[in-house]
């Protein structure tokens, strides 16, 4: 053995050691701005307080300071609590509505998004409503027609042509038999080409490809797809009214009063405002647009520019949409003059407040509404092999935006459109639109006459199921008063369960699923639950409607007074026998286990309760297997997790103990479970040497050392080599502090044993990571924990030492690495440690080698042959790293240090062997920091004014030889 290791005994008196703070009591916060206050009197200039007198001048001077502010109440915390200040999302709504208020004070126009956006309202329409019939388009390149620009046309010319221009349709051709996606592209390079035309300044070509567009709304061969067929070409004529507008506010001049030079209009400009050169083209506009011969285009054009009405008349603006709205009487299909209407009251809104022609549409709409039934609408309907439910479903989006545009989030109209939607033949369709548009605070107040207009109601194309799932949804969002609910639901219920069909039934009570959850007890869900049970299992039509049945539990969990009395209620674990799709089951049982966790009682003890949690999450247990994907497996096992966590019998820690066998047994397939159990078996174990204050009786001795044998059974069925030898040392740790050395010593050897098993390299999260830094941490917190580990009588001294340096080298690390040399020097640190007189910690009631071995000499002549020994190895390790200079010359000046603090230099082979790793860190300097030779030197040196004088002799020669290296 090349070196000869002697451990150093220090003095680890607790006396020398403890170092305190002075103490002192303070007047002022130590986050208090700091203030220093000059007072100056007539002959006496001091620091002092402030005065008020008036023979004397004061300053005050704030020191700055990081925390400055943080107790005088300036701070923003402070100011919240101080004041009742909302958070920043709430106070930007509330600045929002408030904004609202104020525009309606002023008389100016609403913004589009007053209320539900009309941007989502489109993406709706234009993912529902498609078609695979083939489409056609009428359309024209408009290649020719440029506007004359030579200066010898006259006025009359310029006229003229334009008109001319606007009656030139001879290059339109028909496009056939386009699909829908060849219908969208064909829109798209319409609305491209019409943006190329006016920014090439080719007006006239713009307009012709609006009227164009426009034309197609006349179109209604394909009755499935006009929805979206409007969304895409209001789109296009939404684009040309902007662009006429922006024209126009871009020609007019605006001279403020008293200056020359002209500036631009403001946002708030009034008529007169306007030049009269701006005016002149904004009525030539106008007679452009009124000079379109078919009706259809001129109106729909016209409602795309009425904004720009702004600049002629104050009143033009409401008398235009008088006009238009008398116009739109002359359409004769109910459907395009419904979407007419639709048009013209979103684009009204967005430029005035006045809401007199909404109504009006609304009204002529109601007017108009009994054609919709017509033999005439039948025939095409047939003819387009639609059937009526699915024509009137054409009508809801249009029809919805009148309603909302109407109520403008009041209710003062809604029992007038009540009264004469309820004097109509087949008025589902209107009841349905008014449940849907107006708040559903409007509704609830009225939620008894619903039910009676409901239930009486005899209409074609929309069934009752439909109208009544309507109102369940407005009444799950906001209750009837309370003394109405019961009556309401009973008087649903009567016409609901009347429902023959089990897709209409299904449907219709969902939303009311959540409604009687929120609003009623226990008896009234469970019998709800009963009726859902009795119509599902007829001639098994579960099968058929797994998506309303999820959704019907989801509403019931989330939204019931009491989860738990849900959980053992007759009939909630029934339903959820219903579900026998695997994968449905899986989705509904992870809800349910959500929702226990968000919420049910912190603490869970009831024994049917926790049972049918178990048959719950066994279900969930059960569907992992090989093919399971990760993120999965760990969705379900936090989710069962959780629930374990919440399991608790109080003092009855037997109880607690079966509870969690069982849960082994229920849960195989989880090694994230299994974790988790052994964490809070290890758990009850130290609770229970809380309560006895760690002596143990021979009750709970002997139900502590069945929590370690349920540890040490547990961890071998984890797959995770690094989690298996983490919960053995924190196992080992858990019973070394209950006294149970037997058990601590088994964990901690079946812990050493896995090293060799680690592999070498493991995936976390798709990357692949080295094991050794790992390894490493592991081991360094297994030897701080074998300090005071009693050394087993049966197996010899340090067995458990010996046991690691014989595993180590069966793992296969990089020659490259430092991570053995580290590990070494770890042993060296915990082995120099076990040398001393007394451990500098110590588990109450464990007597730690210190106090076995009393220092004998024989102990800590094994001491230093294991140092030895590890000093030999990290020499083997020095002589591999050759080619890497950097690494091994940092480890020998570790090795070095290592020597000088903890061995005696003033042996022969110790301080050969010090000099000799100086002189090797010495020989590679530049691969070092250069500062970092110096900083060692440093510390030697004063190392060397607190030892021995034998030992400062050597270490004096030792500095010398350092000197002379460097």
């Amino acid at each position: 053995m090349s070196s000869d290791w002697h451990c150093i005994v220090k003095d680890r008196d607790p006396a020398a050691c403890k170092k305190y703070f002075t103490v002192s009591e303070v007047v002022d916060h130590p986050l208090k701005a700091m203030t220093v206050t000059v007072v100056e009197g007539r002959n006496v200039r001091k620091l002092g307080s402030l005065s008020k007198s008036s023979s004397t001048t004061s300053s005050t001077i704030s020191l700055l300071e990081p925390f400055n502010s943080a107790v005088d109440g300036s701070d923003p915390l402070t100011l919240m609590a101080k004041q009742d200040v909302i958070d920043p999302l709430s106070q930007m709504v509330a600045e929002e509505e408030e904004a609202g208020m104020k525009l309606r004070k002023k008389g100016e126009h609403f913004p589009e998004n007053a209320f539900d956006s009309w941007h989502s309202r489109r993406t709706m329409i234009l993912t529902k409503f498609t078609t695979s019939e083939k489409l056609s388009i009428v359309t024209s390149f408009l290649t020719g027609g440029e506007i004359i620009k030579t200066q010898q046309a006259t006025i009359s010319e310029k006229v003229k042509h334009r008109l001319e221009q606007l009656d030139d349709f001879e290059s339109i051709h028909q496009m056939l038999d386009l699909t829908q996606q060849e219908y969208v592209s064909r829109i798209e390079q319409l609305n491209n080409e019409l943006v190329q035309a006016w920014n090439s300044d080719q007006r006239v070509k713009s307009l012709k490809i609006a009227i164009q567009c426009s034309k197609l709304l006349a179109d209604t061969s394909v009755m499935q797809f006009y929805p979206s067929q409007f969304v895409l070409v209001t789109d296009i004529l939404d684009i040309f009214g902007k662009l006429v507008y922006e024209r126009l506010i871009s020609k007019a001049e605006y001279f403020e009063p008293g200056k020359n030079v002209a500036t631009k209009l403001p946002d708030n400009f009034t008529p007169e405002m306007v030049s009269e050169s701006a005016k002149e083209t904004c009525l030539n506009w106008f007679y452009k647009v009124a000079s379109i011969r078919e009706l259809l285009p001129r109106l729909y054009v016209e409602i795309a520019i009425i904004k720009s009405y702004r600049f002629l008349n104050r009143n033009d603006i409401k008398l235009a949409l008088e006009r238009l709205t008398k116009i739109i009487r002359g359409i004769g299909d109910p459907l395009v003059a419904a979407y007419a209407r639709c048009y013209l009251c979103r684009v009204g809104m967005t430029v005035t407040t006045e809401n007199e022609y909404i109504y009006s549409n609304l009204t002529d709409f109601l007017s108009v509404y009994h054609t919709i039934f017509g033999g005439g609408i039948r025939s095409e309907i047939l003819r387009q092999r639609m059937d009526l439910a699915g024509y009137l479903t054409l009508y809801t989006p249009s029809l919805d935006w009148l309603m909302q545009a109407t109520s403008n989030g009041s209710d003062v109209l809604l029992d007038e459109i009540l009264t004469r939607c309820q004097e109509k033949k087949n008025n589902g369709l209107l009841l349905n639109s008014i449940m849907t548009s107006f708040k559903p605070n409007f509704i609830a107040n009225r939620a008894e006459k619903f039910v009676t207009i409901i239930s009486n109601s005899a209409t074609e194309g929309v069934t009752k199921a439909q109208l009544f799932r309507s109102l369940g949804l407005c009444l799950s969002q906001c209750p009837p008063p309370i003394d109405q609910r019961l009556s309401v639901l009973t008087g649903s219920w009567k016409t609901i369960k009347t429902l023959t069909h089990v897709a209409e039934y299904i449907s219709c009570v969902e939303p009311w699923a959540q409604y009687t959850a929120m609003n009623f007890n226990l008896h009234e869900v469970n019998n709800f639950l009963g009726d859902v049970l009795s119509r599902l299992n007829q001639n098994r039509a579960f099968e058929n409607h797994y998506a309303e049945m999820h959704s019907i539990v989801d509403k019931v969990v989330t939204y019931a007074k009491s989860f738990e009395g849900l959980l053992i209620s007759d009939h909630f674990l029934p339903i959820i026998d219903l579900f026998q799709k695997e994968s449905v089951k899986l989705e509904v049982c992870k809800s349910i286990m959500s929702a226990c966790r968000d919420k049910s009682e912190n603490i869970l003890n009831d024994p049917v309760v926790i049972n049918a949690l178990m048959y719950i999450c066994k279900v969930l247990n059960d569907t992992v297997n090989a093919l399971t994907v990760e993120d999965e497996r760990r969705q379900i096992s936090a989710l069962i997790c959780d629930f374990i966590k919440k399991v608790d019998f109080g003092r009855d820690f037997e109880q607690q103990l079966t509870f969690y066998v069982e849960a082994r047994a229920a849960f195989p397939n989880l090694d994230l479970v299994f974790i988790n159990l052994v964490h809070c078996v290890n758990k009850l174990a130290v609770d229970t040497r809380c309560i006895v204050n760690g002596h143990h009786t021979r009750k709970t001795g002997a139900f502590i050392k069945a929590c370690a044998a349920y540890c040490y059974i547990t961890i071998p069925s984890i797959v995770s080599v690094m989690a298996r030898m983490d919960l053995y040392l924190l196992s080992g740790q858990v019973a070394l502090t209950n006294v149970c050395l037997g058990q601590a010593d088994a964990c901690f050897y079946a812990a050493l044993q896995l090293v060799p098993e680690l592999p070498k390299m493991i995936d976390i999260d798709g990357k692949l990571k080295n094991t050794e830094p790992y390894l490493v941490s592991f081991l360094c917190n297994f030897l701080s924990t074998l300090i005071v580990v009693p050394d087993s009588p049966e197996q010899g001294v340090l067995y458990l030492l010996r046991t690691l340096l014989d595993v180590i080298k069966r793992y296969p690390f990089d020659p490259n690495s430092a991570s053995l040399s580290s590990i070494y020097m770890a042993i060296i640190d915990m082995l120099t440690t076990a040398a001393q007189d007394t451990y500098p910690y110590h588990i109450p009631n464990v007597v730690s080698n210190d106090e076995l071995y009393g220092s004998d000499s024989k102990f800590i002549a094994e001491i230093d042959t294991l140092c030895s020994q590890c000093v030999d190895l990290m020499l083997v390790q020095l002589k591999l790293l050759g080619d890497n200079l950097r690494l091994q010359s940092n480890l020998a000046l570790e090795l070095f240090v290592k020597i000088v603090y903890k061995a005696d230099v003033c042996r022969e082979k110790m301080f050969a062997l010090a000099a000799n790793l100086w002189n090797l860190a010495m020989k590679n300097k530049s691969s070092l920091d250069p500062k970092l030779p110096g900083k060692i030197l440093m510390r030697v040196e004063r190392f060397k004014g607190k030892t021995m004088d034998h030992k400062r002799h050597a270490l004096e020669e030792l500095t010398t030889k350092m000197k002379l290296k460097m």
